[in-house]
């Protein structure tokens, strides 16, 4: 095995499991996760958007969750803003309820309590309305699914398969 190997096994080591676990599933879907040391301030700590994907400091990152919302970020535009992502996910309030929405049912998905994203350090002290939220299938779930990710209880029943929080693919096209 190579020395960039042995360095990037070490470094998913470092992030723990809950990290670990969705770091491989950001790959598994097609989003690209670099370890790097990130000198500058970011929006989260130890955590940035790169053109497809993230780059993440080991050493700086506080909570696992992040990584499933800025992914977020991601998933909700389309693949040519994607591959032209800047390092913030920028102010839009649209995509900020799409990328929590998103990283609400990715949590569901990977069987992590949906506290791992929205934790109380962030969201300005919402984090357990927003659980709320997205545990009742109302915020967000129209936007997911006018991006065709996901569908609601109705469309879902006439379709013949599982409503939000599954999704019936995890990035925009």
């Amino acid at each position: 095995m190579d020395t960039s190997a042995m360095q990037e096994i070490e470094r998913i080591a470092e992030l723990g499991d809950e990290a670990r676990r969705i770091v491989e599933f950001l790959r598994e879907i097609g989003l690209t996760v670099s370890f790097d040391t990130l000198e500058t301030e970011t929006f989260l700590p130890g955590l940035c958007l790169q053109p497809g994907g993230l780059v993440v400091d080991p050493k700086r990152l506080m909570f696992p969750g992040d990584l499933l919302h800025e992914a977020g970020h991601l998933a909700v535009i389309t693949a040519a803003e994607r591959a032209a992502s800047a390092a913030n996910a920028g102010s839009d309030m649209g995509m900020e309820i799409g990328a929590q929405c998103w990283s609400y049912a990715a949590a569901i998905h990977l069987g992590l309590p949906p506290e791992v994203v929205f934790h109380p350090h962030g969201y300005r002290g919402s984090a357990s309305n927003l659980i709320q939220n997205y545990r009742s299938d109302g915020v967000g779930v129209p936007l997911l699914q006018w991006m065709r990710l996901t569908l609601d209880a109705k469309n879902a029943a006439e379709q013949g398969t599982n409503p939000y929080p599954a999704m019936q693919r995890w990035l925009r096209a």
